[in-house]
């Protein structure tokens, strides 16, 4: 930590009290929700619902890189950026070689011209170990009076901040999955061996699916509001909205939705004098326990045994919604593989079990190359929920504990209340599904509509040289949690162990304060 416990304690109680006037205000909205039969529920669920005037949903590193640029150079009061990770030297456009520009001379490049602009980078400070300590470096970008980065380390032992936001004048904000840095940028046909698909040193990646959203309006305050109060958190230092009436939505990016309502669900762990926030988990459930046709997840982990168990009660439902579920298979570091893929599979085995009705569907997705028949797995990065043609939830929670309990999270979902709003879910969810298996969108469509079921369309469409492969899992396998599932993926801080971070900073605070 980089201030006294007395500090960041005092620091939590004006964002618990902030936070408790926060929940006065939308409590009637929360009750009307409730008394209306709606899932989206503020101070249980979500934070705050808020509405966007212009919404987009950006599928992959292309699209999100891309129109985050012409963002950047629009902006005029401020530019927030909250990572789990930030890498100055990405190319936001890599398949343009040299002429792309790199994003850390771009946000200077902006400041320079703007003299009203000012940039704050927050990343958590070990998610640099895995970009090989750049963001570390003192690099020319950073040389400059309004450009502020720091690091944020003020979590409770072994959490991480996990959140991913972008905001511009509160005008325009970015959320979901991808943060900036090495291993996001990708195109949607996810070719293998795509030879742009190299880090900044030429090094080779495989394909990665992610997804994004840009919101508008008061909708992108919201998420500039979270990115004030994690900045404060971290620093101490208090800053107020920027918003001036401009729009600098970028042009030609047509949105996907206009004048629609958003939840913002969070996940704060709770630490010393804080009260922790779980929405973004609870939203999960209750999602899942509303749903009545069909489960779309797209997932990195999927280790969480309490939904886990959810799952397995509308699978055995006789008339239960149909469940597909794409996840990654491969991990990458050793953790991943024992606690995150086994708890995976023994998950996967309990939901096979369940599905007497031939309604699940578990897969990873792969590319073959056409030429020589090698075959790449396809990175799920992306954390997508969609429930019949009635709920999306877009962001940065996996479906593991440490996201419903212990790391810092930002989810964005919508609840349809119109046709164009339910067309928008639908659309976005048949457009994931052509991605995965390689056909045009109207072929997926008309699967849907024909067979009137999800597991139909893609039993019928999972073909070709790009298309999603089932966990071929015994059943009799382990279907207990991994032993230590509890200290390795925890739903919570262990407390004895965050009290042992803390005693020194207050050690230190006493002493200062006796021989001052």
């Amino acid at each position: 930590m980089d201030a006294s416990a007395d500090n960041m304690i005092s620091t939590n109680n004006y964002l618990n009290a902030k936070d408790a006037g926060q929940r006065q205000t939308q409590s009637a909205r929360s009750e009307a929700a409730a008394s209306a039969g709606s899932i989206l529920r503020p101070g249980r669920n979500v934070w705050r619902i808020e509405k966007a005037t212009r919404l987009k949903f950006l599928v992959d590193g292309e699209a999100y890189f891309t129109m985050l640029e012409q963002a950047l150079r629009n902006a005029k009061r401020s530019i927030w950026i909250i990572g789990w990770d930030f890498n100055g030297n990405i190319r936001l456009h890599p398949d343009q070689g040299e002429k792309s520009v790199r994003l850390g001379n771009l946000i200077r490049e902006a400041v320079e011209e703007n003299e009203d602009l000012t940039v704050r980078i927050l990343v958590w400070r070990l998610g640099s170990l895995y970009s090989q300590k750049k963001i570390l470096q003192k690099e020319p970008w950073r040389e400059h009076p309004r450009i502020l980065v720091r690091y944020d380390g003020k979590h409770p032992l072994r959490a991480s901040h996990h959140q991913k936001l972008v905001c511009l004048d509160d005008s325009l904000a970015f959320t979901g999955g991808m943060d900036l840095t090495v291993h996001r940028w990708d195109r949607r046909p996810h070719r293998p061996y795509d030879p742009d698909r190299v880090t900044e040193d030429g090094e080779a990646y495989e394909p990665v699916h992610d997804t994004q959203i840009a919101l508008e309006g008061v909708a992108a305050k919201a998420i500039g509001d979270l990115a004030r109060e994690r900045w404060r958190r971290a620093t101490g230092e208090r800053h107020q909205p920027e918003h001036h009436g401009e729009e600098i939505w970028p042009d030609g990016f047509d949105p996907d939705l206009k004048d629609c309502e958003i939840g913002i669900a969070r996940t704060l762990p709770s630490m010393m004098g804080f009260q922790g926030r779980r929405e973004a988990g609870r939203l999960n459930y209750d999602v899942l326990r509303a749903a009545r046709k069909s489960i779309y997840i797209e997932t990195q982990y999927l280790a969480s045994r309490p939904l886990g168990r959810l799952l397995e009660k509308r699978l055995a439902e006789p008339d239960g919604p149909e469940v597909v579920i794409l996840v990654t298979e491969s991990s990458r570091g050793l953790f991943e593989q024992f606690v995150m893929g086994g708890n995976r599979d023994r998950i996967i085995r309990r939901l096979m079990a369940a599905d007497r009705n031939n309604r699940l569907r578990v897969y990873y997705p792969v590319a073959v190359d056409e030429t020589s028949g090698k075959e790449q797995e396809i990175l799920i990065h992306a954390k997508v929920l969609i429930v019949d043609d009635r709920f999306l939830r877009i962001g940065s929670s996996n479906l593991n504990h440490r996201s419903e309990g212990l790391d810092t999270e930002c989810d964005v979902a919508i609840e349809a209340r119109s046709p164009q709003e339910s067309q928008a879910v639908e659309f976005l969810r048949n457009d994931l599904l052509a991605e995965h298996v390689g056909v045009p969108l109207k072929e997926v469509e008309s699967a849907v509509y024909e067979s009137g079921s999800l597991v139909s369309a893609i039993d019928r469409l999972n073909v070709g040289n790009k298309h999603l492969r089932p966990f071929n899992l015994d059943p009799g396998g382990e279907k207990s949690l991994l032993f230590g599932t509890a200290v390795l993926d925890p739903l919570k801080p262990y407390w004895p162990l965050q009290k042992v971070r803390v005693l020194p900073h207050r050690i230190r605070s006493w002493a200062s304060r006796l021989f001052s």
